[in-house]
């Protein structure tokens, strides 16, 4: 497990230095004047062209320049200094003020599928083909055929507006009733892929030889659904699980503009927008590592969950 644990952190540090270097290539190195590409559409005077090229190390050109430029930030970044938007406001800043809301907002989310996704789920598949299987298969469909951006101002209008059981936006400090729809609304997804995703798991491992040989001794059926079944049926729902976390966190975007929460994704989506090459980046940069470091905690699980698992 150690030798495992190694290997994927050695996989993790590739992964960032090769996700990292595409995104500030993405964002600075096509750009045929890279103090314009900082500064988005306005105008650039003089006394900033100058402030910028000191600051962003622009003086040096040509790929062994931005390569320069990239390792400069790396640098910066191992120091835990994110560096500064063209606000003039710190990164690091930025992202704790955001984080917690981001936070709040996906453990709503991830609560909403392991609550109604692995319950519904594991009823489906010991009553498989039952009208409430087929019910949930049907509605699962459903909601994996509408993308998030038409459910989540869809569940605004209705929800928010309409029928005003929620909050419609969520403001700059929103409670944990304002973060309920649109943790609802963000989970959805995550619900849907759940359910399916537990019911044919628990369905496949009913069917299996060690559960006829458990009913074959005497077992009552709670048991052998709840000891034997369960423990692992839930080995796959736990890794997408774990891996959605992550998403989740990173993929607020549409979400939290849409009711207007100051998050982790409503930051990006602003930074893309105006152009704010320095946030994208140190955005990015840290949810990959967010991102990371939930798969490694997922495939340690693993072995938590199955002590058959063994890595080599």
């Amino acid at each position: 497990m150690f030798r495992f644990i190694v290997r994927r952190l050695l996989q993790m540090v590739v992964a960032f230095f090769g996700t990292t270097l595409i995104v500030y290539a993405l964002m600075f190195a096509g750009q045929g004047d890279p103090i314009q590409a900082l500064a988005g559409e306005r105008p650039v005077t003089a006394a900033q062209r100058a402030y910028l090229t000191e600051k962003y190390h622009l003086d040096a050109t040509g790929v062994g320049g931005f390569f320069y430029r990239y390792f400069d930030y790396l640098k910066n970044l191992v120091r835990g200094d994110l560096g500064e938007s063209l606000t003039g406001r710190s990164i690091g800043e930025i992202l704790a003020n955001a984080w917690p809301v981001t936070i709040k907002l996906a453990l709503i989310a991830i609560a909403v599928a392991v609550i109604f996704g692995v319950t519904a789920g594991v009823l489906a598949g010991i009553r498989r083909g039952s009208i409430f299987d087929n019910s949930t298969l049907l509605l699962t469909l459903l909601v994996l055929g509408i993308p998030t951006i038409v459910l989540a101002p869809l569940a605004q209008y209705l929800l928010g507006v309409k029928w005003q059981l929620f909050p419609a936006t969520s403001g700059a400090d929103p409670s944990f009733y304002a973060l309920l729809l649109p943790g609802i609304v963000l989970g959805s997804l995550s619900l849907a892929t759940a359910l399916r995703l537990t019911r044919t798991s628990v369905a496949e491992n009913l069917r299996a030889d060690y559960v006829r040989t458990a009913r074959s001794k005497g077992l009552p059926r709670r048991r052998v659904v709840s000891v034997h079944v369960l423990r692992n049926s839930l080995i796959p729902v736990i890794t997408f699980l774990g891996v959605e976390l992550g998403n989740l966190m990173s993929g607020a975007i549409i979400t939290e503009g849409v009711f207007n929460i100051p998050g982790v994704g409503f930051n990006l989506f602003r930074a893309i927008r105006t152009e704010d090459g320095p946030l994208v980046v140190g955005i990015v940069s840290v949810l990959v590592v967010v991102y990371l470091v939930s798969n490694l905690v997922v495939d340690i699980l693993y072995a938590v969950l199955d002590p058959r698992i063994r890595y080599e």
